[in-house]
């Protein structure tokens, strides 16, 4: 059992055969050198088993009281040892380091140690060494379950702010750092970009009214109907210009039957007009016809699928219901849009750069952040308008600010260019403005497709 809690600090030595003894006396003077710093607790040097590779294994262990020791150590004396072994011994010497811990009050000897729930391991210290997971068998509370749900969302220095201040105010920073190895302290960028997304488009299109129609008290209707039947309430004085207007649309075929009551005398003065439809579909004929010849220009194999039947049939869907089933298919198709578009614009990026010697996907990542961005800063402008309505600000204050944020997007897009791909401003620039156009284009095009997709599935 440990009599002490703190770091150990572990470096394994691989030798050559042809240096060992020189290496051997180096470690020896090396260990009693270090036993003489004062932040060092012990240094011991062991020569392990010959590796498979034909070369012979030293491990030397560094023992600290503390962690301020092991930092002081690793930034002063400590980080002169590779460059002491490499001037020595050049590549016939190379080594690796690890740091270690101990801890007396959850240490247990290898017999008595449990295994994890997780993955069987044999467990020694709070946390498994196999799989991570904590060796304590316990509920947790419901105050934990709810820390652990919200804990990065209100804690200043988490993940979740270390990732959203960056990608706001630092343009091309995350992606930099990204491609620089920083990476633990951000969210993962797919991850960051389908949190966003989703919340814009739940803060942009969610009416709690219509999808939440159960929790409100339903709004007073000017008009009552029946199954089969449309009943409108028109006063005294307009009777006979109504009567008019109604017998001209029947007999253009745009209403059905209209059935005028003889008795136009009500307790409100007015009279109901009941519509008669007993097919239960509007006549909308004369607003959708279609020729053939109107697809003869498309293309061979878009006007098998744009046939004057179904063109027909979308348009009476469409205005039967006020276009709104459209609309929704249109929304559900976006974001899958904007996916299509970044494999697309990392494409153009790779051949904008062509000497940049960059994968791929690491121009994938930068249209990545690039959007996760732009969906962060239209959630704050949607967030904005509402804002202000429900505060009462003059109209015109959140729309200036709306204005200058998106003047913002395209001076982002061209800083972050140059901050990840580091070229000089004219060569950027240029390359900005080409980029943007095929982004344009490229944006339109996915639209277009999403609008197509929406009206065929309706």
């Amino acid at each position: 059992m440990p009599t002490r809690s703190g770091s150990v600090y572990e470096v394994s030595f691989a030798v050559d055969n042809s240096v060992r003894d020189d290496f051997n006396n180096w470690l020896g003077e090396h260990v009693s050198e270090i036993r003489r710093v004062a932040d060092i607790a012990e240094c011991n040097s062991f020569l392990t088993a010959d590796r498979d590779d034909g070369r012979s294994g030293f491990v030397c262990l560094y023992d600290f009281d503390s962690d301020n020791a092991l930092n002081n150590f690793l930034y002063g004396i400590g980080s002169d040892i590779p460059n002491d072994v490499m001037s020595r011994f050049g590549g016939l010497v190379t080594a690796a380091a690890r740091v270690l811990r101990e801890d007396s009050t959850l240490d247990h000897p290898p017999a008595e140690s449990p295994d994890c729930l997780n993955c069987g391991a044999q467990l020694k210290g709070q946390y498994c060494g196999n799989c991570g997971q904590r060796s304590r068998s316990r509920l947790i509370s419901l105050w934990e379950l709810i820390s652990d749900a919200f804990g990065d969302l209100f804690e200043i220095d988490s993940r979740l702010w270390q990732t959203l201040v960056p990608l706001m105010i630092r343009p091309g920073q995350l992606t930099h750092d990204y491609l620089q190895g920083r990476r633990a302290r951000y969210m993962p960028p797919f991850r960051m970009y389908l949190v966003l997304s989703l919340l814009f488009f739940v803060v942009a299109f969610f009416d709690p009214r219509e999808e939440l129609g159960l929790l409100f008290e339903p709004e007073s209707e000017q008009t009552s109907s029946a199954a089969g039947d449309v009943e409108i309430a028109i006063p005294d004085e307009a009777i006979d210009e109504a009567r008019q207007v109604l017998d001209e649309l029947a007999a253009d075929g745009i209403l059905p039957d209209v059935e005028l009551p003889e008795d136009t005398d009500t307790n409100d003065g007015g009279f109901l007009l009941k519509f008669n439809d007993e097919s239960e579909q509007i006549d909308v004929q004369g607003d959708c016809n279609v020729e053939p010849t109107d697809v003869d220009d498309v293309p061979d194999w878009i006007a098998r699928r744009l046939t004057p039947e179904r063109l027909k049939r979308i348009c009476e869907k469409t205005q039967i219901d006020g276009g709104k089933a459209f609309v929704d298919k249109l929304l559900d198709n976006i974001p899958a849009a904007l996916i299509v578009l970044l494999p697309l614009m990392a494409f153009v990026l790779k051949a904008l750069y062509p000497l940049s010697k960059r994968y791929y996907v690491e121009h994938l990542l930068f249209f990545v952040h690039f959007h996760a961005f732009f969906f962060l800063i239209l959630t704050l402008q949607v967030l904005l308008m509402r804002l202000a309505t429900l505060l009462g600000i003059p109209e015109a204050l959140p729309i200036v600010t709306v204005v200058v944020t998106s003047f913002y997007v395209p001076v982002y897009l061209f800083k972050s260019m140059r901050r990840v791909y580091g070229q000089g401003g004219v060569v950027t620039f240029l390359k900005f403005v080409m980029l943007l156009s095929t982004y344009l284009v490229g944006f339109f095009a996915t639209m277009m497709g999403a609008l197509a997709i929406a009206a065929f599935s309706i």
